[in-house]
């Protein structure tokens, strides 16, 4: 590694290059991103000047030849992919653990998925092939009222644990923090059959202990973050982070829907939850709170990380939080506004495409579980694509950290918009209702770029409370988005019905993206400076 002095902090961030300037390589082939072996990291200098340094690996074994802040990245994402496939499942699951042969004939059997055919549903019912024969029927006679309170419990359980899981990672350590509940969540989730066998009662527990421990977990993961990740490459392991709640949804409703046809609801629960321990075991021996504490990261990847973030990452004892000052910056409520609004659209798709699918569209159960969660793997790959796009843009000097939030929470939130409203207006064509979800799906991917990565850049010291903050609000969305739809579907599921549904959230996305442009920062508050630079 170069001995020169440290890379001036206001620069645009480092470029990785490939093998640096040995003999015979050209210097100038730089490359946005590498995570494997051997790699050269350039800091540009605002005079054009370059420094240059050297990850090498270290002296003992092959775990110094790996970049370990991208096997915190890997690792972590994933644990949000257990944590929201978990969170999901049940929402796949409840189709085939009710009777809806025994509600149908007390006529309860409405709301959601019911109340009537659209007018897709009733055309193909009346074409040359024989409609669906519906949802198969499960053990409980549970009526739309327990159902939605059964949905939404993980919300209300969600609700309470923010604050006490960013505080709990800032001061204590993120790392059992995020690991501790993932651990509880999989063990709450191999309990749920059990659970709603007993009673809904019981099962209403189970899934708020659930929300319980899935709340902690985005606060610890920005903790995390905010210790990981050079800020040249913010977007980029932000996006990959977070794009694990994509995957975790895309292989919970896929695989929820043919396992529970197959083998049955309960055997989703125990296969979802048994192969999570083995992350566990993952998570406990190669993550660890930051650098400083990583008994096998090269010096040189150490040096990196620490002089970027600029956080003195041995000192254990967390600052207090600056309450007024953090109520009183426009850039956090921006987060907080489009966080909330944003949270709008985005549950409005987890929870309620699948029943528009079916309801409207007429999709079969089978179909609909595979159609349902290919707008997520898109929005995975996008995401993961979109934020390493923001890096290069951001190390050439194209774009300000700011201008880099702006325009990827613009985009979140603006074509979502144009795509939920044009969607209502194209009849029956399937083919193109499918492909303007997971266009508006897709590009909700920007935001892991945008806000929701804005926390760390504004606050990186305050990461972990700041997201739980502004995540306690945005749940209020996951809590009103089910009862909402209901109203408006209970009686007649038409095409009309989604019409208001869609123009709303896409009013709601649109006003959010407006106030961002306006309020939004990409860089640290003084007030966060001042925290963990005192001396300053």
């Amino acid at each position: 590694m170069s001995t020169g002095s440290r890379p001036d902090s206001r620069a645009s961030g480092p470029t990785i290059m490939s093998a640096g300037s040995r003999p015979g390589i050209n210097s100038n082939a730089s490359l946005p991103f590498r995570s494997a072996l051997d790699v050269d990291i350039v800091f540009p200098k605002k005079d054009d000047s370059t420094h240059a340094a050297r990850i090498t690996s270290a002296p003992h074994g092959m775990c110094g030849r790996i970049s370990h802040r991208y096997v915190f990245a890997t690792l972590c994402s994933m644990g949000l992919a257990i944590t929201y496939g978990l969170k999901v499942n049940f929402h796949v699951c409840i189709v085939t653990m009710i009777n809806h042969t025994a509600l149908a004939k007390t006529g309860e059997d409405e709301g959601h998925g019911g109340g009537g055919e659209s007018n897709c549903v009733a055309k193909m019912a009346n074409g040359s092939k024989a409609a669906d024969t519906g949802p198969m029927d499960g053990p409980f006679t549970w009526n739309p009222i327990i159902q939605g309170v059964l949905l939404s419990a993980y919300f209300y359980g969600y609700l309470v644990t923010q604050l006490i899981g960013g505080r709990l990672s800032e001061v204590l350590s993120a790392k059992w923090t995020f690991g501790v509940a993932t651990l509880l969540n999989i063990v709450f989730t191999l309990l749920t059959p059990t659970a709603a066998y007993t009673s809904w009662g019981a099962l209403l527990v189970i899934r708020i202990l659930e929300g319980m421990m899935g709340g902690v977990t985005l606060p610890a993961t920005h903790v995390l973050l905010s210790k990981w990740s050079p800020k040249s490459e913010m977007s980029r392991l932000s996006s990959a982070v977070y794009a694990g709640l994509s995957l975790g949804t895309v292989l919970s409703v896929s695989s929820t829907g043919l396992i529970a046809g197959t083998l049955g609801w309960e055997v989703v629960f125990y296969i979802h939850g048994s192969l999570a321990l083995i992350f566990i075991v993952l998570w406990s021996t190669l993550v660890y709170d930051s650098p400083a504490f990583h008994p096998w990261i090269s010096s040189s990847e150490k040096n990196l990380i620490m002089d970027s973030t600029g956080h003195d990452h041995h000192h254990k004892d967390s600052p207090p939080v600056p309450w007024k000052a953090i109520w009183m910056s426009k850039p956090f409520w921006a987060i907080l506004i489009s966080h909330t609004g944003s949270n709008f659209g985005w549950y409005m798709l987890l929870t309620e495409l699948p029943s528009y699918m079916s309801g409207i569209l007429g999709f079969d159960i089978k179909s609909n579980a595979l159609l349902s969660a290919l707008p997520f793997l898109v929005m995975w790959v996008y995401s993961i694509l979109f934020g390493n796009l923001m890096d290069h843009l951001g190390a050439r000097g194209i774009m300000t950290r700011t201008q880099m939030t702006k325009l990827a929470t613009g985009i979140a939130a603006f074509i979502p918009a144009i795509c939920l409203v044009v969607v209502t207006f194209v009849g029956c064509d399937k083919a193109l209702a499918v492909f303007l979800l997971t266009l508006c799906t897709g590009t909700f991917g920007s935001m892991y770029s945008g806000f929701l990565a804005n926390h760390i850049q504004i606050a990186p010291i305050f990461a972990g409370t700041l997201m739980a903050i502004t995540n306690t609000v945005a749940t209020i969305p996951g809590m009103v988005v089910p009862s909402f739809v209901g109203a408006m579907i209970h009686e007649h599921n038409t095409i009309d019905k989604w019409r208001v549904i869609f123009c709303t959230t896409a009013g709601i996305l649109t006003a959010q993206g407006i106030q961002y442009m306006f309020l939004a920062s990409g860089e640290e508050e003084e007030w966060s400076s001042k925290a963990h630079n005192p001396d300053d």
